[in-house]
């Protein structure tokens, strides 16, 4: 498999970019697009289109190919890889069926594929996750390989778009499919937070409004574990800080912790509407703020899985949370920086609302504050 990347601020970039990489022989079949809302999906796709290129699409929070991200752009990994490989499949939600829809896609890869992975991105912020991924789950099996995340729109949370050849949704999956018989794909979803004081029980809680721990208002536990001083209800800036900076850390049986951040106070109870479910009698840790012990221990578990599982990579994909923007300042280039290096291949990136893999050890579930990291290569 022959890989590049290119990025850009335009159509016109873009189009130049892609003409210099044809200058050479090199012929991609497949491109991985993440860009701007703000950027002229229909042109983008269309050049690529009329190229013969197959395309995987989202938009993003940001964007980036190397350790310097950007927003308002177009970030675009090439594959030029056999096309008996891959395949993309495309489907909108009705009725909140995530689940189906993705059955659907298991059952049609499965026709055409002995052994599927899969690179997914969904949109519209109400969807549900981790429906969608249990649709794959249900078809193939619990290690079935999905990777991926929910699309973003520049962090206005408003409308989010996936997209693939003559096709677009605020509201639907663009999934790629992989022979894993011919395709070796290999990710981990790591966030490097630290957990403070000892493992407490959500004592009231429905679906992803958490009222209790301990029976203790959520909030005022967070405020006592992070130090912080009172918070002002009018105050977004410190809203912001308790999602990103303190998120509930939600333990499993199984693997490592998910991240819960609180994504909206209620101060009526001081109760969060949290990132995904958090279970009532489930187990939680709160959180230490990050420093850049956060962006270490993410970087250490990428050069663990490239020493234990994929020594060489052909081409790198990376779906990150948007919140680790916010929450690691500069360091969230240095995190990039040392994805890239750890392979030194093409590489392409988005910054998501939320990361759709298997937590290390664990099961296949969604993400928040988490970094997803996949590593391709061609047998």
């Amino acid at each position: 498999m022959n890989a590049k990347s290119i990025k850009g601020k335009s159509t016109e970039e873009i189009n130049s970019a892609l003409e210099e990489c044809f200058s050479d022989g090199f012929k991609p079949t497949l491109a991985i697009v993440f860009l701007s809302v703000s950027q002229d999906r229909k042109a983008i796709c269309d050049i690529l289109d009329t190229n013969g290129i197959s395309i995987f699409g989202a938009t993003t929070h940001g964007e980036f190919i190397d350790e310097e991200t950007d927003q308002g752009s177009i970030a675009i990994l090439l594959l030029e890889i056999n096309t008996s490989y891959f395949t993309t499949l495309f489907d909108e939600y009705t009725d909140g069926n995530y689940r189906e829809a993705t059955q659907n896609m298991a059952k049609e890869s499965l026709e055409k594929f002995k052994k599927p992975a899969f690179l997914i991105a969904g949109s519209n912020m109400n969807a549900n996750p981790e429906e969608i991924l249990m649709g794959f789950i249900d078809v193939i099996g619990e290690t079935v390989n999905v990777f991926g995340g929910m699309a973003g729109d520049d962090q206005a949370f408003k409308e989010q778009y996936v997209f693939t050849n003559k096709k677009s949704s605020n509201n639907g999956i663009v999934t790629l499919v992989l022979d894993e018989d011919k395709i070796d794909i290999k990710g981990i979803a790591t966030c490097g937070w630290k957990a403070v004081g000892t493992e407490k029980t959500v004592t009231k809680s429905k679906g992803n409004h958490v009222y209790t721990v301990d029976n203790v208002p959520v909030l005022d536990l967070t405020i006592k574990y992070g130090g912080l001083d009172e918070l002002k209800q009018d105050n977004l800036q410190q809203a912001i800080e308790i999602g990103t900076n303190f998120p509930l850390q939600l333990q499993r049986e199984k693997g490592d912790p998910v991240m819960r951040p609180g994504l909206r106070i209620d101060w009526d109870d001081h109760s969060f509407y949290c990132s995904g479910p958090v279970p009532q009698g489930s187990k939680v840790k709160f959180s230490l703020p990050p420093d850049f012990d956060v962006v270490e221990k993410v970087i250490s578990e990428v050069e663990l899985m490239k020493s234990k599982e994929m020594p060489n990579a052909d081409a790198v994909v990376v779906f990150s949370c948007a919140g680790r923007i916010y929450a690691l300042g500069p360091f969230m280039n240095k995190e990039i920086e040392g994805i890239k290096n750890t392979w030194n291949v093409p590489m392409a990136g988005m910054f998501s609302t939320a990361e759709l893999a298997r937590a290390t050890n664990g099961n296949l579930e969604m993400h928040s504050l988490t970094t997803c990291c996949i590593a391709l290569k061609e047998k």
